[in-house]
Protein backbone atom coordinates (compact mmCIF):
# COMPACT_ATOMS: atom_id res chain seq x y z
CA UNK A 1 0.00 0.00 0.00
CA UNK A 2 1.08 3.30 -0.85
CA UNK A 3 -0.26 6.47 0.01
CA UNK A 4 0.29 10.26 -1.34
CA UNK A 5 -0.35 13.27 1.34
CA UNK A 6 0.94 16.84 1.96
CA UNK A 7 2.00 15.97 5.53
CA UNK A 8 2.75 12.99 7.97
CA UNK A 9 2.78 13.28 11.20
CA UNK A 10 4.79 10.79 12.86
CA UNK A 11 3.41 9.77 16.43
CA UNK A 12 -0.02 10.33 18.45
CA UNK A 13 0.34 10.98 20.79
CA UNK A 14 0.03 14.96 22.62
CA UNK A 15 2.51 16.35 20.39
CA UNK A 16 0.51 14.66 17.29
CA UNK A 17 -2.39 15.71 18.28
CA UNK A 18 -1.90 19.36 18.88
CA UNK A 19 -0.44 19.33 15.61
CA UNK A 20 -3.08 17.51 13.83
CA UNK A 21 -5.71 20.57 15.81
CA UNK A 22 -3.95 23.52 13.66
CA UNK A 23 -3.14 21.01 10.69
CA UNK A 24 -7.16 20.70 10.14
CA UNK A 25 -7.39 24.05 9.76
CA UNK A 26 -5.04 23.64 6.76
CA UNK A 27 -6.36 22.96 3.40
CA UNK A 28 -3.21 20.03 3.40
CA UNK A 29 -3.72 16.40 3.28
CA UNK A 30 -2.37 14.87 6.12
CA UNK A 31 -2.08 11.43 8.47
CA UNK A 32 -1.07 10.68 11.62
CA UNK A 33 0.38 7.26 12.07
CA UNK A 34 0.62 5.97 15.49
CA UNK A 35 2.33 2.74 16.77
CA UNK A 36 -0.02 2.66 20.05
CA UNK A 37 -2.63 0.13 20.32
CA UNK A 38 -5.55 3.33 21.07
CA UNK A 39 -5.53 6.76 22.27
CA UNK A 40 -2.89 8.64 24.70
CA UNK A 41 0.73 8.09 23.56
CA UNK A 42 3.12 7.46 26.22
CA UNK A 43 0.12 8.03 28.83
CA UNK A 44 -0.80 4.46 28.15
CA UNK A 45 2.34 3.62 29.60
CA UNK A 46 2.76 5.55 32.77
CA UNK A 47 2.13 4.01 36.12
CA UNK A 48 -1.58 3.40 37.33
CA UNK A 49 -1.09 6.03 40.83
CA UNK A 50 0.89 9.15 38.50
CA UNK A 51 -0.77 12.16 38.95
CA UNK A 52 -0.18 15.39 36.72
CA UNK A 53 1.70 18.46 38.53
CA UNK A 54 -0.74 21.16 37.49
CA UNK A 55 -4.60 21.20 38.09
CA UNK A 56 -6.70 20.02 34.69
CA UNK A 57 -7.35 23.56 33.45
CA UNK A 58 -3.65 23.95 33.04
CA UNK A 59 -2.87 21.25 31.41
CA UNK A 60 -4.88 21.38 28.10
CA UNK A 61 -4.10 20.53 24.72
CA UNK A 62 -5.26 23.98 22.42
CA UNK A 63 -9.10 24.58 21.75
CA UNK A 64 -10.56 22.46 24.63
CA UNK A 65 -9.75 23.08 27.87
CA UNK A 66 -9.70 19.48 29.99
CA UNK A 67 -12.67 18.64 32.55
CA UNK A 68 -11.80 19.01 36.27
CA UNK A 69 -11.20 22.71 36.51
CA UNK A 70 -8.52 24.68 38.61
CA UNK A 71 -8.25 21.85 42.41
CA UNK A 72 -8.33 18.74 40.49
CA UNK A 73 -4.77 17.03 39.85
CA UNK A 74 -5.51 14.76 37.22
CA UNK A 75 -4.59 11.03 37.14
CA UNK A 76 -2.91 9.12 33.90
CA UNK A 77 -6.41 7.31 33.58
CA UNK A 78 -8.59 10.82 33.31
CA UNK A 79 -5.82 11.95 30.87
CA UNK A 80 -6.26 9.04 28.72
CA UNK A 81 -10.04 9.86 28.42
CA UNK A 82 -9.50 13.94 27.67
CA UNK A 83 -7.11 12.57 24.94
CA UNK A 84 -9.25 9.81 23.55
CA UNK A 85 -11.92 12.26 23.72
CA UNK A 86 -9.98 15.24 21.97
CA UNK A 87 -9.07 12.76 19.25
CA UNK A 88 -12.75 11.79 18.41
CA UNK A 89 -14.27 15.75 18.84
CA UNK A 90 -11.78 16.89 16.23
CA UNK A 91 -11.68 14.15 13.92
CA UNK A 92 -8.41 13.72 13.69
CA UNK A 93 -7.10 11.22 11.30
CA UNK A 94 -4.94 9.07 13.51
CA UNK A 95 -4.28 5.32 12.07
CA UNK A 96 -3.26 2.93 14.74
CA UNK A 97 -0.84 0.12 14.98
CA UNK A 98 1.44 1.98 12.16
CA UNK A 99 5.42 1.56 13.18
CA UNK A 100 7.55 4.01 11.20
CA UNK A 101 10.69 2.33 10.44
CA UNK A 102 12.43 5.01 8.40
CA UNK A 103 11.90 8.16 6.37
CA UNK A 104 13.61 8.57 3.34
CA UNK A 105 14.47 11.42 1.38
CA UNK A 106 12.88 10.71 -2.19
CA UNK A 107 13.17 14.20 -4.86
CA UNK A 108 11.26 16.94 -2.78
CA UNK A 109 9.89 15.00 -0.33
CA UNK A 110 9.95 11.74 1.88
CA UNK A 111 8.97 8.41 1.51
CA UNK A 112 7.91 7.17 4.96
CA UNK A 113 8.40 3.34 5.58
CA UNK A 114 6.26 1.39 8.14
CA UNK A 115 5.11 -1.80 8.82
CA UNK A 116 1.69 -0.97 7.42
CA UNK A 117 2.52 0.53 3.98
CA UNK A 118 4.15 3.30 2.66
CA UNK A 119 3.28 7.41 2.74
CA UNK A 120 5.01 9.56 0.22
CA UNK A 121 4.46 13.32 1.46
CA UNK A 122 5.85 16.44 1.13
CA UNK A 123 6.75 17.35 5.04
CA UNK A 124 7.38 15.45 7.89
CA UNK A 125 6.40 16.02 11.39
CA UNK A 126 8.11 13.90 13.93
CA UNK A 127 6.21 13.69 17.47
CA UNK A 128 7.49 10.05 18.28
CA UNK A 129 8.69 11.81 22.02
CA UNK A 130 10.32 9.58 24.44
CA UNK A 131 8.97 7.00 26.32
CA UNK A 132 10.40 4.29 23.68
CA UNK A 133 13.92 5.28 24.84
CA UNK A 134 14.22 4.79 28.62
CA UNK A 135 17.25 5.77 30.01
CA UNK A 136 19.48 3.48 32.99
CA UNK A 137 23.18 4.77 33.47
CA UNK A 138 26.02 1.98 32.78
CA UNK A 139 26.65 1.04 36.77
CA UNK A 140 29.27 -1.62 37.41
CA UNK A 141 28.06 -4.63 37.61
CA UNK A 142 24.11 -4.27 36.27
CA UNK A 143 24.32 -7.01 34.03
CA UNK A 144 25.45 -9.00 36.78
CA UNK A 145 22.33 -8.23 39.15
CA UNK A 146 19.31 -11.49 39.45
CA UNK A 147 17.23 -9.24 41.19
CA UNK A 148 14.41 -7.31 39.31
CA UNK A 149 15.49 -4.34 37.09
CA UNK A 150 12.45 -2.23 36.09
CA UNK A 151 12.47 1.23 34.31
CA UNK A 152 10.22 3.77 35.26
CA UNK A 153 8.43 3.18 31.76
CA UNK A 154 7.42 -0.04 32.51
CA UNK A 155 6.27 0.42 36.37
CA UNK A 156 2.70 0.04 36.84
CA UNK A 157 2.04 -0.87 40.09
CA UNK A 158 3.70 -1.28 43.64
CA UNK A 159 2.21 -4.79 43.83
CA UNK A 160 4.59 -6.28 42.71
CA UNK A 161 7.20 -5.24 45.16
CA UNK A 162 5.13 -5.92 48.52
CA UNK A 163 7.35 -7.33 51.09
CA UNK A 164 10.65 -6.47 49.24
CA UNK A 165 13.62 -4.91 49.40
CA UNK A 166 13.38 -1.97 46.81
CA UNK A 167 15.53 0.93 45.52
CA UNK A 168 14.08 4.06 43.58
CA UNK A 169 16.75 5.44 41.84
CA UNK A 170 15.96 9.46 40.69
CA UNK A 171 15.51 12.40 42.05
CA UNK A 172 13.36 13.91 40.06
CA UNK A 173 8.99 13.94 39.95
CA UNK A 174 8.81 10.83 38.31
CA UNK A 175 11.33 9.12 41.52
CA UNK A 176 9.34 11.12 44.08
CA UNK A 177 5.71 9.64 42.98
CA UNK A 178 6.87 5.90 42.75
CA UNK A 179 8.77 5.69 45.96
CA UNK A 180 5.74 7.50 47.61
CA UNK A 181 3.80 4.47 46.79
CA UNK A 182 6.30 1.95 47.11
CA UNK A 183 7.24 2.97 50.37
CA UNK A 184 3.46 2.02 51.35
CA UNK A 185 3.94 -1.90 50.79
CA UNK A 186 7.56 -2.52 50.78
CA UNK A 187 11.21 -1.52 52.13
CA UNK A 188 12.40 0.79 50.03
CA UNK A 189 15.32 3.22 49.71
CA UNK A 190 14.99 6.45 47.39
CA UNK A 191 18.68 6.94 45.80
CA UNK A 192 19.46 10.25 43.82
CA UNK A 193 22.49 12.04 43.06
CA UNK A 194 22.01 15.07 45.50
CA UNK A 195 19.47 15.57 48.51
CA UNK A 196 15.80 16.21 46.51
CA UNK A 197 14.85 20.18 46.65
CA UNK A 198 11.01 20.20 47.30
CA UNK A 199 8.92 22.81 45.95
CA UNK A 200 6.33 24.49 48.69
CA UNK A 201 3.13 22.83 48.41
CA UNK A 202 1.39 25.59 46.99
CA UNK A 203 3.57 25.35 43.93
CA UNK A 204 2.15 23.52 41.46
CA UNK A 205 3.28 23.09 37.53
CA UNK A 206 0.76 26.68 36.60
CA UNK A 207 3.74 28.65 38.53
CA UNK A 208 6.57 26.89 36.73
CA UNK A 209 5.20 27.41 33.77
CA UNK A 210 4.45 30.80 34.17
CA UNK A 211 8.05 31.46 35.39
CA UNK A 212 9.33 29.62 32.48
CA UNK A 213 7.00 31.77 29.70
CA UNK A 214 7.93 34.94 31.83
CA UNK A 215 11.47 34.45 31.26
CA UNK A 216 10.92 32.77 27.35
CA UNK A 217 8.79 35.69 26.38
CA UNK A 218 11.65 38.47 27.76
CA UNK A 219 14.12 36.62 25.41
CA UNK A 220 11.44 36.59 22.40
CA UNK A 221 11.49 40.43 23.28
CA UNK A 222 15.19 41.27 23.71
CA UNK A 223 14.99 41.66 27.45
CA UNK A 224 16.87 40.78 30.18
CA UNK A 225 14.27 37.20 31.47
CA UNK A 226 13.71 38.32 35.41
CA UNK A 227 15.50 36.92 38.11
CA UNK A 228 14.74 32.94 38.45
CA UNK A 229 13.13 31.70 42.01
CA UNK A 230 14.73 28.75 42.81
CA UNK A 231 12.21 27.58 44.71
CA UNK A 232 12.80 23.44 43.88
CA UNK A 233 12.57 20.62 41.79
CA UNK A 234 10.00 18.10 43.62
CA UNK A 235 6.15 19.31 42.62
CA UNK A 236 4.63 18.18 45.85
CA UNK A 237 1.19 16.46 44.40
CA UNK A 238 -0.90 14.58 47.18
CA UNK A 239 0.66 11.29 46.81
CA UNK A 240 3.89 12.92 47.80
CA UNK A 241 2.87 15.30 50.23
CA UNK A 242 1.41 12.18 52.00
CA UNK A 243 4.73 10.24 51.93
CA UNK A 244 6.41 13.30 53.10
CA UNK A 245 4.03 13.51 56.56
CA UNK A 246 5.11 9.51 56.75
CA UNK A 247 8.48 10.20 56.64
CA UNK A 248 9.17 8.30 53.52
CA UNK A 249 10.66 11.14 51.59
CA UNK A 250 14.21 10.68 52.61
CA UNK A 251 17.28 9.81 50.53
CA UNK A 252 20.67 8.55 50.14
CA UNK A 253 23.53 8.96 47.61
CA UNK A 254 24.14 6.19 44.73
CA UNK A 255 25.80 3.02 44.75
CA UNK A 256 29.26 2.65 43.70
CA UNK A 257 28.54 -1.00 42.01
CA UNK A 258 25.53 -3.58 41.73
CA UNK A 259 26.30 -7.49 42.56
CA UNK A 260 24.34 -10.78 42.02
CA UNK A 261 22.42 -9.91 44.96
CA UNK A 262 22.36 -6.38 45.69
CA UNK A 263 24.64 -3.34 45.58
CA UNK A 264 27.54 -1.64 47.24
CA UNK A 265 27.51 1.92 49.15
CA UNK A 266 30.31 4.15 48.66
CA UNK A 267 31.80 3.21 52.11
CA UNK A 268 32.11 -0.41 51.14
CA UNK A 269 28.72 -1.87 52.78
CA UNK A 270 27.61 -4.56 50.67
CA UNK A 271 23.40 -4.87 50.72
CA UNK A 272 21.06 -7.35 49.62
CA UNK A 273 18.72 -5.93 47.61
CA UNK A 274 15.72 -7.71 45.54
CA UNK A 275 14.85 -4.62 42.92
CA UNK A 276 15.75 -1.67 41.33
CA UNK A 277 13.45 1.10 39.65
CA UNK A 278 15.23 3.32 37.57
CA UNK A 279 13.92 6.87 37.52
CA UNK A 280 16.63 8.23 35.36
CA UNK A 281 15.09 9.83 32.29
CA UNK A 282 14.38 9.06 28.55
CA UNK A 283 16.37 9.94 25.33
CA UNK A 284 14.40 11.07 22.17
CA UNK A 285 13.07 8.29 20.03
CA UNK A 286 14.47 9.10 16.96
CA UNK A 287 15.69 6.21 14.98
CA UNK A 288 13.13 6.24 12.37
CA UNK A 289 15.11 9.60 11.26
CA UNK A 290 18.33 7.56 10.56
CA UNK A 291 18.17 7.62 6.86
CA UNK A 292 18.40 11.24 7.13
CA UNK A 293 21.43 11.57 8.85
CA UNK A 294 20.56 14.54 10.67
CA UNK A 295 20.92 13.17 14.30
CA UNK A 296 23.78 14.39 16.12
CA UNK A 297 26.26 12.41 18.95
CA UNK A 298 23.81 13.83 21.48
CA UNK A 299 21.11 11.70 20.02
CA UNK A 300 19.04 15.57 19.06
CA UNK A 301 18.92 17.34 15.69
CA UNK A 302 19.55 20.60 15.28
CA UNK A 303 16.52 22.65 14.43
CA UNK A 304 15.46 26.76 14.38
CA UNK A 305 12.26 26.73 16.17
CA UNK A 306 11.58 22.97 15.52
CA UNK A 307 12.31 22.96 11.74
CA UNK A 308 15.16 20.83 11.01
CA UNK A 309 18.74 23.00 10.05
CA UNK A 310 19.94 19.79 7.57
CA UNK A 311 16.67 19.26 6.38
CA UNK A 312 14.21 21.64 5.83
CA UNK A 313 10.95 19.83 4.96
CA UNK A 314 11.34 17.82 8.40
CA UNK A 315 10.01 19.60 11.93
CA UNK A 316 10.12 17.73 15.51
CA UNK A 317 7.21 18.57 17.82
CA UNK A 318 7.45 17.54 21.83
CA UNK A 319 10.85 16.54 22.17
CA UNK A 320 11.76 18.96 25.31
CA UNK A 321 12.59 22.64 25.07
CA UNK A 322 15.26 21.98 22.23
CA UNK A 323 11.91 21.21 19.72
CA UNK A 324 10.04 24.48 21.23
CA UNK A 325 9.66 26.34 24.68
CA UNK A 326 7.56 23.40 27.24
CA UNK A 327 6.57 21.22 24.21
CA UNK A 328 6.78 18.13 26.45
CA UNK A 329 3.87 19.59 27.92
CA UNK A 330 0.00 19.15 27.89
CA UNK A 331 0.15 23.11 27.96
CA UNK A 332 2.97 24.17 25.57
CA UNK A 333 3.06 22.10 22.99
CA UNK A 334 -0.26 24.08 21.96
CA UNK A 335 2.18 27.33 20.84
CA UNK A 336 4.60 24.78 19.52
CA UNK A 337 2.35 23.27 17.13
CA UNK A 338 0.53 26.58 15.80
CA UNK A 339 3.87 27.77 15.17
CA UNK A 340 4.51 24.49 13.06
CA UNK A 341 1.82 24.07 10.83
CA UNK A 342 2.13 27.80 10.18
CA UNK A 343 5.17 27.18 9.04
CA UNK A 344 4.46 23.81 6.86
CA UNK A 345 1.21 25.65 5.26
CA UNK A 346 4.16 28.45 4.44
CA UNK A 347 6.13 26.08 2.65
CA UNK A 348 4.11 23.85 1.12
CA UNK A 349 2.33 26.79 -0.20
Amino acid sequence: MTEHVDVVVIGGGQAGLAVGYYLRRTPLSWVVLDAQDGPGGAWRHGWHGLRLFSPARFSSLPGWVMPGGTDDYPSRAEVLDYLTAYERRYELPVRRLVRVDAVHREGNGFRVVADAGTWRTRAVVSATGTWSRPFIPDVPGRDDFQGVQLHSARYATPDAFAGKRVLVVGGGNSGAQILAEVSRVADATWVTLAEPAFLPDWVDGRYLFGQATAAYRALQEGREPPPRVELGDIVMVPPVREARDRGALGSVRPFVRMTAGGVVWPDGREEPVDAVIWCTGFRPALDHLRPLDVTDAEGQIAVEGTRSVREPRLWLVGYGNWTGFASATLIGVGRTARATVAEIAAELA
